[in-house]
């Protein structure tokens, strides 16, 4: 996952950076795989998740990902969904969002991904180690 960020991280970071408004870390930063093509302007509330049975999105500890450096951050460590035990989702994008409900939050940063089926034999969805990528250009 190369990571765009979205106009909620964008304005949020351009008004810290020129000392508007402070930015407060977010508590919960969760993975959210989609079905639907993610846009800038979507939020955690907007975007279209994955529905195989057992499906949620993925908390991501501090400690899993690596401190920025270069402008970029990647995991530190693979990033393992839930597995799935019934239906089927084809996911096309990844989201990282301030909420691990679905459905809720802010988006922060988002990618598309190759396309893949999540079913009862294709599972569990993992981000493996350096699979994440964000960067600040």
């Amino acid at each position: 996952m190369a990571g765009h960020y979205s106009s909620y991280s964008e304005n949020k970071l351009l008004d810290h950076s020129l000392g508007k408004t402070s930015f407060t870390m977010p508590a919960t930063v969760a993975n959210a795989l989609c079905t639907v093509t993610i846009t800038y302007a979507m939020t955690g509330a907007t975007i279209t998740e994955a529905t195989f049975t057992g499906y949620a999105r993925k908390t991501i500890a501090g400690s899993d990902l690596n401190a920025a450096s270069s402008g970029s951050s990647t995991n530190a460590n693979a990033i393992i969904h839930a597995a799935c035990t019934g239906s089927s989702s084809t996911i096309i994008g990844d989201a990282l969002c301030d909420s691990a409900s679905t459905g809720a939050g802010n988006m922060l940063v988002y990618s598309d991904v190759t396309s893949h089926t999540i079913d009862t034999s294709n599972t569990p969805a993992t981000l493996a180690i350096g699979a994440l990528t964000v960067t600040l250009t």
